[in-house]
């Protein structure tokens, strides 16, 4: 069975940048990865350079599939639907091929009031579920911002939690809650990546602001990069944008794989 990596942490971060440079290092390393976009920005694609043109339509937004695969049909509201709808054949038909990875853009709920208690709740968890425990590649998934997605448990059964944190307040709560629903959900591995780090200092608030969750393994500090957010700017791929970056990130990876195999 392939490794399965969530990637969380408050929106803005850098989560998605990791996920992207993780996606191209595992498949240098010659293994077949799927990439999977769970967050309402959906920016997965720009992070890998895609065109706008060629980026995947969010199966959340499919409404006639959603319908169709849960019972409801398009745009029933308050209608009994199917808790397991069968998904298992989507990825194939729906992921975006760039060689030895894929992408898969799923989109996450974003109208108020719509939970895990809904089509589209349960049909983006059936998904996450097929793919987590029943894939054989390496599966990366980018979560939506914040603790939303832990509150749907729809990242039980993965080898890995792992967050990203900028130096503030806000990202250090939000990577305490994501890493205690993790214990919570048995997520044995949680590591944490700072961000956007400008002083040593940061490093050592962040680890001060995180020492409650004494299951977190700290994973490595990337600087900010100016580079990185120009490649952002322009849509150019991130793999190439800072190689600092990417050296931290190959030995962040190195360092996650040591805890999970170990």
């Amino acid at each position: 069975m392939g490794v399965k990596i969530a990637i969380g942490g408050k929106g803005g971060v850098g989560k998605t940048t990791v996920c992207a440079i993780w996606a191209k290092l595992f498949s240098e390393d010659g293994l077949d990865v799927l990439a999977i976009d769970a967050d309402s920005s959906v920016s997965l694609s720009l992070a890998f350079g895609i065109p706008f043109e060629k980026t995947p339509k969010p199966l959340i937004e499919m409404k006639e599939l959603i319908g169709e695969r849960s019972g409801t049909g398009k745009n029933a509201v308050g209608a009994y639907f199917r808790l397991n709808p069968k998904v298992s054949d989507l990825p194939e038909q729906f992921w975006l091929d760039l060689g030895k990875v894929k992408l898969l853009v799923l989109g996450a709920i974003t109208q108020a009031g719509a939970g895990c208690a809904c089509a589209e709740g349960a049909f983006l968890k059936a998904l996450l579920t097929h793919t987590i425990l029943q894939r054989q590649e390496v599966v990366l998934v980018d979560l939506a911002a914040g603790v939303e997605c832990m509150g749907r448990a729809s990242v039980q059964g993965i080898d890995a939690m792992v967050v990203v944190v900028e130096p503030g307040a806000r990202s250090i709560e939000t990577a305490n809650s994501v890493a205690a629903m993790a214990n919570e959900l048995g997520i044995k591995t949680v590591g944490v990546i700072g961000n956007k780090i400008t002083d040593k200092s940061q490093i050592d608030v962040i680890k001060s602001g995180l020492a409650k969750q004494s299951s977190v393994v700290w994973l490595g500090a990337l600087p900010y990069s100016k580079t990185l957010q120009q490649a952002d700017l322009k849509r150019e791929p991130v793999i190439d944008a800072d190689k600092k970056i990417v050296k931290e990130l190959t030995k962040a990876k190195n360092k996650l794989m040591e805890l999970i195999s170990g």
